[in-house]
């Protein structure tokens, strides 16, 4: 009774690992950069062009956030079915195959999941760099001024 019980304890600890970390992947909600009002504009039609070039830089990062959540996902699932590979391994020297195998799947998750959510956290600093990018250069078109940015001197 007690190892039907770990076996259980094991795998829903490394699947709630899997829930809780493999999707950590985060979509930007907004730029993480600062863009003034260009020369002479009007605060209005600076908001306008605020809200065209978030609704631009959304549309520019897409899709790939799937892919990022779903590559995520697949780090911790793998590492969970190496857990338990190396689980059943240890625990058939013992004579405790099942046992080991639930708790290499669990501990499996658990790493697997931390690993995860680390790839998780770059793959959003990825999204949120795209974003900036694409967010500044059509303020940048419309007019608008990026601090830190130099214009080259007419000749």
């Amino acid at each position: 009774m007690n190892l039907r019980r770990l076996r259980f304890g094991a795998a829903a600890a490394g699947a709630a690992a899997l829930l809780v970390l493999g999707g950590c992947v985060t979509v930007p909600t907004g730029p993480a950069v600062m863009v003034l009002p260009g020369q002479y504009k009007p605060f209005d039609v600076f908001r306008i062009d605020d809200l065209d070039c978030r609704n631009y830089a959304s549309a520019a990062i897409g899709a790939p956030t799937q892919a990022a959540t779903d590559s995520a996902a697949a780090t911790a699932l793998g590492a969970a079915a190496i857990g338990a590979a190396a689980g059943a391994l240890i625990g058939s020297a013992t004579g405790q195959a099942g046992q080991g195998a639930a708790i290499g799947a669990g501990m499996g998750g658990v790493f697997g999941g931390t690993a995860a959510a680390g790839q998780g956290a770059a793959s959003s600093y990825q999204l949120q760099r795209r974003y900036d990018a694409a967010y500044m250069q059509c303020m940048y078109a419309r007019g608008n001024q990026i601090p830190g940015t130099v214009a080259p001197r007419p000749q």
